[in-house]
């Protein structure tokens, strides 16, 4: 997980806290190392977040703390409705659920007329569910995604052959019949779209690309056409 996510991780789970939260839980939540949870506590402390505490007893965020509040109009509120419903149709069930939360949050933050029309429900997506892929997991594709962390795969290209890569994964692209990978594939030391649903394995490799992301996006970004078959 990236600083940055860490830090608004952090104040969630103090903002959802009824009584000091040590770092050892929240270590354990973030799935990072105690020290680590330390040095984010110091950081926020630095920015002028409220966190009270100290190492061995737990943290706390004093109250009228939150973050900036979201006001949107009809049309806004409209758009996001009608995102959060699409969402569904990638097949991506952690981001379905997590689509359902947010639709939650949102209608118990806005005012009361924008509230009906995020509860009413009366726009739809209507259409196919994208199929799950068997062999690759899309949470855990994310969070490679995020982290910067190569993935070893094995892929069947379009003539049946298996090979064996390992990828810098970038972006995940929803497609109504199929998901696709963008990754720089270090095999052919370019960047390279890989159909989810012909990967016969994706795992975590424990190296990562640090800082490379931004770059090889740009890279894919400039050169926008048909990319060569993986």
């Amino acid at each position: 997980m990236r600083k940055a996510s860490r830090l608004f991780e952090i104040i969630q789970i103090l903002r959802g806290a009824r009584r000091p939260v040590t770092a050892a839980v929240i270590a354990e939540r973030l799935e990072v190392a105690v020290r680590s949870v330390y040095r984010d506590i110091a950081a926020l402390q630095a920015m002028r977040v409220p966190i009270d505490g100290e190492r061995g007893i737990g943290y706390i965020l004093r109250p009228g703390f939150d973050l900036p509040p979201l006001m949107f109009s009809i049309e806004e509120t409209e758009a996001v409705v009608l995102g959060l419903a699409l969402i569904e149709r990638t097949g991506d069930k952690e981001l379905t659920q997590a689509a359902k939360k947010v639709a939650q949050k949102i209608a118990a933050a806005v005012p009361e007329p924008l509230r009906q029309l995020v509860s009413a429900r009366s726009l739809h997506a209507w259409g196919p569910i994208a199929p799950e892929p068997r062999n690759a997991d899309f949470t855990l594709i994310r969070r490679a995604i995020r982290d910067e962390e190569k993935l070893a795969i094995a892929y069947c290209d379009e003539e049946g052959r298996i090979t064996e890569r390992i990828i810098r994964p970038l972006a995940l692209i929803y497609y109504l019949d199929a998901a696709v990978i963008v990754a720089w594939c270090e095999l052919r030391q370019a960047i390279r779209n890989f159909r989810a649903d012909r990967t016969q394995s994706c795992a975590p490799t424990g190296l990562y690309f640090r800082n490379e992301g931004d770059a090889l996006r740009e890279l894919w970004i400039s050169g926008w056409k048909t990319r060569p078959a993986a």
